[in-house]
C-alpha cells in the first residue's frame, strides 16, 4: 500500500507563488501516475494536473491556464506543482493521488491512493 504526503501548502497573497510537494512511500514501483485534486468548501473535488511515470507526460485542468506546472523530483517518489499568478479563487485543499493504472485523468474516480491533503489559501 502506498502513502502519500503533501507540504508546501500555506497562505499567499493574489498573484504569489507556491510550491506543493507529494512524497510517495511503501510499494510505489506498482504504482504510476501523480495526480494533483483540490477541494474548495462545497465544492467538488476536481483535478489540477497530472503526470505519467512511464513517460513523464502531463495534463492540466483548463482553469490552470499556464499558471501550475506539475514536475518530478530527482528522487522518483517526489512530485511538485508549481503554482504562479495564484488567484483567490485557487483557495482549496490540495491532494495527491495515485493508481496503479499508468495514466492521467483529471477525474477522482481513476485514483486509488490519496494524501490528506494540504490547505493552500490565497487572500489579501
Amino acid at each position: 500500500q502506498v502513502q502519500l504526503v503533501e507540504s508546501g501548502g500555506g497562505l499567499v497573497q493574489p498573484g504569489g507563488s507556491l510550491r506543493l510537494s507529494c512524497v510517495a512511500s511503501g510499494f510505489t514501483m506498482d504504482y504510476f501516475p501523480i495526480a494533483w485534486f483540490r477541494q474548495a468548501p462545497g465544492q467538488e473535488r476536481e483535478g489540477v494536473a497530472c503526470i505519467r511515470r512511464s513517460d513523464g507526460l502531463t495534463e492540466y485542468a483548463h482553469f490552470v491556464g499556464g499558471r501550475f506546472t506539475i514536475s518530478r523530483g530527482n528522487a522518483k517518489n517526489t512530485v511538485f506543482l508549481q503554482m504562479n499568478s495564484l488567484k483567490p479563487e485557487d483557495t482549496a485543499v490540495y491532494y495527491c493521488a495515485t493508481d496503479r493504472r499508468d495514466r492521467c485523468s483529471m477525474d477522482p474516480a481513476d485514483f486509488s491512493s490519496w494524501g490528506q491533503g494540504t490547505q493552500v489559501t490565497v487572500s489579501s
